[in-house]
């Protein structure tokens, strides 16, 4: 871009996170097309229901046309993945416009979801499933 252009657009960044996954999310301007690891929407997430996940935060603020969305994630599952980049989009939105911060809030979109994987406990085969008891 030439040093005298000022076309630059306005950039809002956001960090969600869900068990293993990581979400790194930019918003601007533009027309609602939301990119995942350079893959539009629709090829990364097979199932209609991680695709609504991840639009819910640009629905309840009634901004999924207004912003183009650019993630990048990584770690975790699908729908880890899902989760964490609604939890970037949510964070990347507050940033944009702070009134949005009482709907966000209200729907549950800016709270870090803690749960993760409980780590495995020695003598049992998982976190909890122990062996198969034989009284002989």
């Amino acid at each position: 871009m030439p040093k005298g252009d000022k076309t630059e657009k306005i950039m809002f960044n956001g960090t969600g996170r869900r068990k293993k996954s990581i979400a790194r999310v930019r918003i601007l301007a533009g027309n609602g097309n939301i990119t995942v690891n350079q893959k539009s929407i629709d090829e990364y997430f097979g199932t209609d229901i991680l695709k609504v996940i991840v639009k819910q935060p640009l629905v309840a603020t009634n901004t999924l046309d207004k912003y183009d969305v650019i993630c990048t994630v990584t770690g975790g599952g699908f729908t880890g993945q899902a989760g964490a980049i609604r939890h970037g989009i949510a964070r990347a939105l507050l940033e944009a416009n702070t009134e949005y911060r009482p709907v966000l809030k209200q729907n549950g979109f800016l709270t870090r979801d803690s749960r993760m994987k409980e780590r495995k406990k020695y003598g049992l085969k998982k976190a909890r499933k122990a062996p198969q008891f034989s009284k002989r």
